[in-house]
């Protein structure tokens, strides 16, 4: 009844400010990849434009992309030490 179980620790949240900064940028990172892929399309039925295979738009922005997935998990699982402010 009222006693403190975690022995006068404070409780730790599970993301840091740090964490969500990482998470942002990993979210700008995979937007730049959407960012990348796009454009490159027909201006016309009849013609035909090939810029849509362009190694940007098939290999480069898709690598970004992932990375910034597996950068997004690493900022997730990343766990900074406890800052003490005392």
């Amino acid at each position: 009844m009222g006693n403190d179980n975690n022995g006068g620790k404070r409780e730790r949240m599970p993301l840091s400010m740090k964490n969500y900064i990482m998470m942002l940028i990993g979210a700008a990172i995979i937007v730049i990849g959407f960012m990348l892929m796009s454009g490159g399309g027909e201006h016309t039925a009849t013609h035909f434009d090939e810029s849509i295979y362009s190694t940007r738009r098939i290999t480069i922005a898709p690598i970004v992309v992932i990375l910034g997935f597996a950068f997004e998990v690493y900022a997730i699982m990343k766990r900074f030490p406890e800052e003490d402010n005392k």
